[in-house]
This record gives structure tokens, C-alpha cells and sequence, in this order.
């Protein structure tokens, strides 16, 4: 299975590397296995494979849109496609995508147009945002297999574009929807039209973008970041839902402008940029996240980590969860902040899991804290919905994430069941190999085979919840600091069979907000769950628990069918019990397993709403 390092993530490394005459460091191939990898594989053959192309071109064909989306569907395959490819190697999905750039590009109209309006009706609502997608996924093709025929045609579009959009023409702050910033997303792959072709007038217009979203009528996403504004609050609520589209609080489509400035960062090194995105991240963590990673209320912020125990309408996107990770993953390459890994953990074990069903042939729209799972609607008059395009880009993008390098670094930042292999620049190959079933258990065996011995450095992620941990080299203890939100860096000559061992503090502990309770155990989120049959999942409870809130689970062998964890642990339940001889066990499972089967008449619930105490709690444990 072999994985090549895209060449415009990694730019800054093939500059150098190209200046200096040295190779740069790169990861070579990834193979993820146990229910990490199961997933993933899942998804790339139940969906991804399984997608109809022709059915995703069609609109393209036709060209009389005046206000919906479709054109964005194929574009956001192709992308996770494209990474599919490159994690499996397989052929014939390189055929699919092969078919898929060239339907797409059969579609270009003389003038370089490719996509779905009317000519009156171009640059409303979301044709820049389905042009977008049309730039990024033909440039993908373009860095899979070479072939100029795509650069050509993303050339051509963005040329197009540049004859409707700009100083003197229409307005970019003002075009399309949520404050432009649909729009205003096609920033990133602008930034990498330029990467691709060094013709500086893509650079110029991708400056031209940040320009406008600081003028009086844009979206003001750096002064307001800079100015410590939640996103929530950057601006004024607006009553009637038929303004909806009119709004800035829209989750995707910031995080989307947001992904495009760091691009636009690598090139400038504007420092402001980068505050501004680290600033916007920080606060969404503080503020949105909600406790599985996920975020949004009608695709929107909504000050949602402090309100997720109630419900609210449409919540979580998959859309917001995957543009989530993307913009964690963009900004933990130029940062190296593991904290940004640890928000990816989060999202991929219970956000993004949640979202799939067990087949992986099918991506919800929309994941609540509680309640059942189904399939999101079907759009456009096509049968898919824009997260069953992009859900599979999550999945698709883990095993870039799990394994990095640079220099002669190597960082494992997702735990797994896996195999890698890296050339370092020294021109070492290196396979390492990761024994675990993390994080069902806190141990992880990474065998580290050098082709030859050498001094290379390799970084273990702490994840920040980690309180106590250690760490062995050949089964000796060593003395480096493990602390947690951080890398261990294990500077040292590796030889040929030399083995880590990493063991994690995986205890369950009780979060406690606004009088509901959660246990979460390491990343994993667990969730009442009635298919466990053991009492009403709405009921008020109390749980076993020490001063420190660490929970003592049990975890259980036979529980009901598509369920990956599930543990029991002593609680109180109901308003009626007032005595520790009430006690009795209730099951939870892991966030993702929750309301598997798809089913209306089952319930889950991850909140749980918590029994007031008078007495001293000592005394009830």
C-alpha cells in the first residue's frame, strides 16, 4: 500500500530539499489495520468505489443552475478518491477517478467555464463554491498522475474567473453566500494554481481575496480574529430564516476561507494570517467543540460546547467534522502543536465514526448528542447529500495524519494496528510497526526497523488527556518527560528490531455540564445505548466515581451486534433510589457504536442528565 506525500502539502519541504540537493524526507507507504483501518477500508469500498460518476456529471452538462450545489459532488469525491488512491494503490479505482477528471473536463466551455449555472445566473449563490471544487479535485488529479491536461483546464477556469471577479468587477466579499464566504473558499485552491505553475497572477488573486474579506462589506475574518471575537458572535444575528444564506456564522464555510489563508500563509509567512487562524481555532475549540469533536446547529455556530446538553436542531454536520479536522490537520503542519492532533483524535474516534453506518455505504448529514442515526436528505435531484461527498475525505485523510515526517523525524500521532515506511534524508529507509488494539487498551508496541543503523528522531504524541504514562526502550524504563499535549522526541541510533513500548492512562472519567454527565475514556465518548435493554436511556442518574472523578468500568463481552466497546459501571438511576443498596449496572459503548443499526425505534443518549445530590457525595461511594 503505498502513500506519496502530495506535492502542495508539503511544498515548503520540496523547495528545500530542490534549493539545497537534498531528498526530502517522505512518507512511503501506510497500512492501517484493526478498527481503525476496518473503517477506512470500509468506506473506500462501500462508498467511495460504490459512487455512480455519471450521475455526479450530468448537471454539468446542462448548465441552466440558477441557485443549487450539485457541482460541488464531484469535485469532493475525486478528493477523497484521490487520497483512497493513494493509501491503496488499488487500480481500478484510478480508472474511476481517471473516468471522472475526464467526464469533468469533456464539460469546458471555450471560455474556460466549467460548472452548473446559467450565464445569467453565474457567480450567485454557490457557483464559485461549486468552482472551488472543481479547482481543488483537477489539481488533485493533477499532483496523482501528471497529466497537464487538468492543469490546463483548472488554468482556464481560474482565468475565467478572473474576468468576472476582481478590482473593477464584481465584488468577491459580496458574491455568493455567507457573507462571501462561499466564495471567498476558493482562496486554497488559487494558492495552489500557483504552487502548480508559478504564474503570479493566481498569487496576486488569491491576495486580492484576503483583501476583500477586510473591506466594509467583507467578512472581516482576520480583524475579527485578532480582536479575540467568538465566532459566534462576529456578527449580527439575523431574524429571518429566508436571510439565512446572508449570515456569517456559517461553520463550514469560515473554516473553509480559513483553510485557503494558512495555504496563503505558507507562501507570504504573513504573520497575521497565521494568528488569525490559530486564534479562530482556539476559540472554536474553547467555545464549539462539542464533547466528540463535532460542532454546529443548523450548520452554524451557536456557543455550542457550552449548550451541546440541550438538544438543537440539525446538529453536528459531518460537512463541519471533517472541515474541522482538515483545518486542525493544515495548522499542525506549520505549527507542530500536538493539541491540534488531539482535536483530530477526538473527532475521528466519535464525530466521524457516528456519522458511517456499519457497512460504511452510507454518511449521515447530521449526528446528535442523542436520539437515532438515519441518512441524511437527498440533494439537487441527485441521490446524495453533501456530506455523503465529503465524509469520505475524513476517512481517506487518517493514514496522511497517522504518520508523519521531516528531516530525519519521524512522528507517530495516531495509535493504531499498522505499518509504515519512510525514506529519510539521509536516504535510510525505515519501517516502523505498531502492535496495539488502542484504544480498546493502553499499551502500544512500535517496532522500529531501520535498513540500516543510523541517529533519527522518533516523536510520540502524549494526548493531552493522558495523565500518567510511560515509556520503555527495550524494556527499559526511560527518564524522558511524557507530558501530556506534547511530543516525546527519542533521539537515539536505532537498530534493526528495536521496540517501544507506550503505555497510556486510559482511566474513564465523569465530565460534569450545566447538571448533565458524560464518561469519557481516554478519546472515546461512551453513550447509554437501549438496545443494552437496561433501563430508559432519558432516566436521571447518578454514577460510581472517586473525588478526582475517575469511573470504574467493567468491560463487557457480550453485548448487541455492530457494537465495537461497551463497559458496565455502578450507578443510581431514576429520582426514587436514595440509598448505595440501589445501586445497580448500567452498559454504555463508545460514542461512534451508538445507535448503529440505524434504527428509529432505538435511543442513545450521551448527556445524561445528572441526579441532584444534597447529601455529601463521600458517603454515597
Amino acid at each position: 500500500m503505498i502513500y506519496k506525500v502530495q506535492l502542495f502539502v508539503f511544498v515548503s519541504f520540496l523547495f528545500s530539499g530542490s534549493i539545497w540537493g537534498i531528498e526530502p524526507a517522505t512518507v512511503q507507504r501506510v497500512r492501517l489495520d484493526g478498527y481503525l483501518g476496518h473503517r477506512i477500508d470500509q468506506c473506500i469500498a462501500n462508498r467511495i468505489m460504490a459512487q455512480d460518476i455519471d450521475e455526479l456529471i450530468t448537471p454539468f452538462k446542462h448548465q441552466d443552475e440558477k441557485s443549487r450545489w450539485q457541482t460541488e459532488f464531484i469535485g469532493k469525491w475525486m478528493l477523497g478518491a484521490c487520497d483512497a488512491y493513494r493509501y491503496t494503490q488499488n487500480p481500478e479505482l484510478l480508472q474511476k477517478i481517471k473516468y471522472a477528471a475526464g467526464e469533468l473536463m469533456k464539460t469546458q466551455l471555450p471560455n474556460g467555464y466549467i460548472g452548473n449555472y446559467a450565464p445569467a445566473n453565474q457567480l450567485a449563490e454557490w457557483d464559485v463554491w461549486g468552482r472551488k471544487y472543481t479547482l481543488l479535485s483537477l489539481q488533485a488529479y493533477y499532483q496523482l498522475t501528471g497529466d497537464k491536461k487538468a492543469l490546463q483546464a483548472c488554468c482556464k477556469v481560474a482565468d475565467h474567473l478572473m474576468t468576472q471577479v476582481g478590482p473593477e468587477l464584481a465584488d468577491i466579499a459580496t458574491t455568493g453566500n455567507f457573507k462571501g464566504m462561499a466564495a471567498g473558499s476558493i482562496l486554497e485552491p488559487m494558492v495552489f494554481l500557483y504552487n502548480n505553475t508559478l504564474d503570479k497572477r493566481y498569487l496576486d488573486f488569491a491576495k486580492y481575496i484576503v483583501r476583500q474579506w477586510e473591506s466594509p462589506q467583507g467578512s472581516m475574518l482576520i480583524t475579527n480574529a485578532l480582536a479575540g471575537i467568538p465566532v459566534a458572535k462576529r456578527f449580527l444575528p439575523i431574524p429571518k430564516a429566508v436571510e439565512w444564506v446572508k449570515g456569517g456564522h456559517k461553520s463550514y464555510e469560515m473554516m473553509s476561507c480559513y483553510v485557503g489563508l494558512l495555504e496563503l500563509y505558507k507562501i507570504t509567512k504573513n504573520p497575521s494570517y497565521l494568528s488569525a487562524v490559530e486564534m479562530t481555532v482556539n476559540d472554536i475549540i474553547e467555545n464549539e467543540i462539542n464533547i466528540v469533536g463535532g460542532a454546529s446547529a443548523t450548520e452554524c455556530w451557536y456557543d455550542g460546547s457550552h449548550n451541546q446538553t440541550t438538544p438543537a436542531f440539525v446538529s453536528m454536520e459531518t460537512c463541519v467534522t471533517f472541515t474541522w479536522m482538515q483545518l486542525c490537520e493544515r495548522l499542525h503542519q506549520i505549527t507542530g502543536k500536538s493539541q491540534y492532533v488531539d482535536q483530530i483524535e477526538k473527532s475521528t474516534y466519535n464525530a466521524l465514526q457516528s456519522s458511517m453506518n456499519v457497512t460504511g455505504s452510507k454518511i449521515a448529514s447530521y449526528v446528535s448528542l442523542e436520539g437515532f442515526r438515519r441518512i441524511g436528505e437527498r440533494q439537487c435531484g441527485l441521490n446524495i447529500n453533501c456530506c455523503e461527498s465529503n465524509g469520505p475525505r475524513a476517512f481517506s485523510m487518517i493514514p496522511s495524519i497517522a504518520y508523519q515526517t521531516s528531516e530525519n523525524r519521524i512522528d507517530l500521532n495516531l495509535y493504531a494496528e499498522s505499518k509504515a515506511t519512510f525514506r529519510l534524508t539521509d536516504k535510510n529507509e525505515v519501517s516502523v510497526i505498531e502492535h496495539t488494539d488502542y484504544p480498546v487498551s493502553n499499551k502500544v508496541e512500535i517496532v522500529v526497523d531501520p535498513k540500516m543503523e543510523s541517529s533519527f528522531v522518533i516523536a510520540l504524541r502524549i494526548p493531552l488527556w493522558s495523565k500518567s504514562n510511560s515509556l520503555k526502550i527495550n524494556n527499559i524504563e526511560t527518564n524522558e518527560a511524557l507530558l501530556p499535549g506534547s511530543y516525546v522526541s527519542i533521539s537515539r541510533k536505532w537498530k534493526k528490531g528495536d521496540r517501544i513500548t507506550l503505555t497510556l492512562d486510559l482511566r474513564a472519567k465523569m465530565v460534569v455540564l450545566n447538571n448533565n454527565l458524560v464518561i469519557v475514556r481516554g478519546p472515546i465518548v461512551l453513550a447509554r445505548d437501549s438496545r443494552f435493554d437496561d433501563g430508559f436511556v432519558d432516566e436521571t442518574i447518578a454514577i460510581e466515581h472517586d473525588k478526582n472523578n475517575y469511573v470504574p468500568l467493567q468491560p463487557i463481552s457480550e453485548k448487541p451486534a455492530n457494537m465495537w466497546m461497551a463497559f458496565s459501571v455502578n450507578a443510581l438511576t431514576g429520582i426514587y433510589s436514595g440509598d448505595k443498596k440501589s445501586f445497580r449496572q448500567i452498559h454504555v459503548c463508545d460514542f461512534g457504536s451508538a445507535g448503529s443499526d440505524w434504527n428509529e425505534q432505538q435511543r442513545y443518549r450521551v448527556w445524561l442528565t445528572k441526579t441532584i445530590e444534597i447529601a455529601d457525595r463521600e458517603t454515597w461511594w
